[in-house]
């Protein structure tokens, strides 16, 4: 690996540093400006919801130098270079992103960093100082140690005290003034925003915050620290409210990573260990409408132990099972239902069939957690999770070691998420809306365009004419209610497009919940579009044939001689039940395409192990529609 270019150039010269012409094109970005709005959500925004920089201790740690200036460039298409020296720019801008440095501990890393050795007086500090000042592959032990340290309540009283409220805000209020500078409505929309770093014993329950507002309402607080609440999101929730009563701001909170958990993020219970109640439901989906439901540790939509019909419920699990973050406590199988998405969609529907409220109405993104300043979920353009795997010839077989009892390979990390949002501009206030109204869908990476609308009389001649016009005016969008009050079964319009730079398209699915008069939930996967369906006909077993596989390991390459471009129905559910709630979400499969340790072996001759996963078939998801018998 190379070494650490530029190590010793503090964070806060590189935040406040930018080329000239970064600088001019900045002088605007705080402006008010008024932004033509569509009549409809007309457009699909792609974003990422979750990145940090070097302010969050890990990333720092783990050697990232890159401030959120840095960050806000790349996501915006400007060329940087990563911490490891290596030139970094994505083939196609996003449109939104939000910095999500971690708020406990906000800059301690760099704060010890940069302190003179004389004044380290701890041992575990001076001992932490000497790895970060050692390289890159020396500092990434001290993430180990600390995340086991925290999990036991350990860390050292001098490591909480770098964490002042003086420098906190110092470091937050720096923060804001960048991204209001690099926020352009109707061009790039940069978020204010943090991540609620909640880990009971090690159990991930970690929030991302964002934000509708701008600096002169973010400035009015400090980003929500763990330490200041409990092993329950509730304080969270009580700092949002906080937030909007004395600002008149807006804010949401997305739950991520679900499936490092240990089965704690979609629980059952309330707080107490009782049963969930109607106020704690209500007070949970009024927080948090969305769930991130894939990103680089892992995709947490299924699982082949909760899905066992499902042959593609097992996409980015590898690995992710052993136990929590750190492997301080072991996963049992019985884990598995609170940690994957569809099954908490389905345990909303339990939840409000006995109290009257679903807590997990959730619409789905997904996202990249990258710690390494670049918000890359593409396969080709891969910068790892953290700065010790930024590309080289050995990180797909590396072995990350947490200081627990697992390890995790290089390999099982995914380059993923994207969050693609329908919203009718590209402002802030426009796709913090759609959020909210759920009207947005995860992907894995490729930028395919998909939409869902569900009603009670689409038909396939709706296709023939301007049907997204009449999906809003006679059905719902993703994210949407059906309501009881017409005959038969309900229909939906669903309609997927290729990447335009990316692979084809394999097929489309429904993936249906419910939950029976008993208060038991079900589920079943629909194939319902999908290419070259002359050819490939449901078999005895009503599964579509495979379509193929056209990838060229040696050359990291796929051909699009297979799959389609587009596909584009519309289906009524053959099994409903107007006395059953039920949700539907759509699943996009892509033709098989080569992951990243294929170009890792093609450009830097990697050797991969023979158990190692080189091909998927990439994927989006939307978020669901809900039906409802009655209310």
């Amino acid at each position: 690996m190379r070494r650490l270019a530029g190590a010793v150039v503090a964070i806060a010269a590189l935040a406040s540093c930018t080329d000239q012409d970064g600088t001019a094109a900045m002088q605007q970005g705080s402006a008010d400006r008024q932004v033509a709005q569509a009549p409809y959500p007309e457009q699909v925004y792609w974003g990422d919801t979750h990145l940090h920089t070097a302010n969050s201790l890990d990333a720092f740690a783990f050697g990232n130098r890159l401030g959120p200036e840095q960050a806000l460039r790349f996501a915006r298409g400007e060329k940087v270079t990563s911490t490891t020296g290596i030139a970094a720019q994505l083939s196609r801008p996003l449109d939104f992103l939000v910095v999500a440095d971690h708020s406990d501990s906000l800059g301690v890393t760099r704060r010890l960093y940069e302190m003179p050795p004389s004044q380290v007086t701890d041992p575990v500090l001076r001992h932490w100082q000497d790895l970060m000042k050692a390289g890159p592959r020396e500092s990434q032990k001290i993430i180990g140690e600390m995340m086991v340290l925290g999990a036991k309540g350990g860390l050292p009283k001098a490591y909480e005290e770098l964490s002042s409220e003086e420098t906190t805000h110092s470091i937050w209020t720096e923060h804001t003034g960048i991204v209001e500078r690099y926020n352009e409505p109707s061009k790039f929309t940069a978020f204010m925003g943090f991540e609620y770093s909640l880990q009971p014993n090690g159990n991930n329950l970690h929030r991302v915050v964002i934000f509708r507002d701008g600096k002169d309402r973010a400035d009015q607080v400090l980003p929500f620290s763990s330490r200041q609440g409990n092993a329950d999101p509730e304080k969270l929730w009580d700092y949002m409210d906080r937030y909007e009563q004395t600002t008149g701001g807006r804010v949401l909170a997305i739950p991520h990573n679900s499936n490092v958990s240990n089965g704690l993020m979609f629980e059952l219970v309330g707080p107490d260990g009782g049963p969930m109640t109607a106020d704690y439901a209500r007070r949970r989906v009024a927080h948090e409408p969305l769930v991130e439901a894939t990103q680089i540790k892992g995709d947490s939509e299924a699982h082949p132990f909760l899905s066992p019909n499902d042959e593609f419920a097992g996409y980015g699990v590898a690995g992710w099972d052993q136990g929590n973050l750190p492997f301080t406590i072991a996963k049992q199988p019985g884990m598995l239902a609170g940690e994957y998405v569809r099954e908490a969609l389905k345990r909303g529907l339990a939840v409000e069939a006995r109290t009257g409220v679903n807590p997990y109405k959730l619409g789905m993104i997904g996202s990249t957690d990258s710690h390494t300043s670049l918000a890359t979920a593409d396969d080709d353009n891969f910068f790892g999770k953290h700065t010790g795997n930024e590309p080289n010839a050995i990180r797909a077989m590396e072995t990350m070691d947490l200081g627990g009892k697992g390890r995790r390979i290089g390999w099982n990390f995914l380059a993923s998420g994207y969050a693609a949002v329908w919203a009718t501009a590209n402002t802030r206030e426009a796709l913090f809306d759609a959020m909210m109204r759920r009207e947005v869908y995860a992907t894995t990476g490729p930028r395919m365009k998909v939409r869902l609308f569900g009603g009670w009389d689409f038909s396939a001649a709706d296709l023939k004419s301007d049907w997204v016009k009449s999906g809003y005016a006679r059905g719902v969008p993703m994210g949407g209610d059906l309501r009881k009050g017409a005959r038969g079964a309900p229909s939906f319009i669903v309609s997927a497009v290729k990447d335009p730079i990316g692979a084809n398209l394999d097929r489309v699915q429904i993936v249906k919940g419910w939950v029976d008069a008993t208060g038991k939930t079900h589920e079943k996967v629909f194939d319902v579009v999908w290419s070259d369906m002359t050819r490939r006909q449901r078999g005895a077993n009503g599964k579509v044939p495979a379509v193929g596989n056209t990838v060229k390991e040696a050359t990291a390459s796929y051909s699009n001689s297979i799959g389609a471009a587009e596909l584009t129905t519309v289906w009524r559910d053959p099994e409903f039940d107007a006395n059953q709630s039920a949700f539907y979400y759509v699943r996009v499969l892509e033709i098989p395409t080569p992951r990243w340790v294929l170009y890792d072996a093609l450009r830097y001759g990697a050797k991969l192990g023979p158990d190692i996963e080189k091909v998927h078939q990439e994927r989006a998801y939307t978020s669901p529609i809900w039906y409802r018998p009655a209310g």
